[in-house]
């Protein structure tokens, strides 16, 4: 399980996740930290958050990268209902933001729990 400090920490440049809006088509966005990656998500081009979205982007990065499992998981629903527009950018900053405050809390662990309706993503 990933601590708090983890998860809500600043990575390096490196891990950080960058906004495109297809393949090759860099928006000048990128995010080093949960904070900021719900900062852009009312600034980044709606092409960026449904291209992220359907190529499981976001979920991976913060599954793999900072080690929240039940974000990517919650994210991952927002993919399978198919949400777009400003319906996906409400709902994903709802989302990251209900997180964070969970997170800073401390109220709450940093993982899905294990069940057989709520499948862990893979690590790669």
């Amino acid at each position: 399980m990933a601590s708090y400090s983890r998860v809500l920490r600043t990575v390096l440049r490196e891990e950080a996740f960058y906004f495109f809006t297809s393949i090759g088509n860099y928006t000048g966005q990128s995010a080093s930290s949960l904070d900021e990656f719900l900062q852009k998500i009312k600034d980044v081009d709606m092409k960026s958050l449904e291209f992220h979205l359907f190529r499981e982007d976001f979920e991976k990065w913060i599954a793999q990268t900072l080690g929240d499992n039940k974000l990517a998981y919650e994210i991952k629903n927002l993919r399978i209902q198919k949400v777009v527009g400003n319906a996906l950018r409400d709902r994903l900053y709802f989302i990251v933001s209900r997180r964070l405050k969970e997170l800073k809390s401390g109220s709450t662990p940093t993982t899905a729990p294990a069940s057989k309706e709520r499948p862990q993503l893979p690590v790669q």
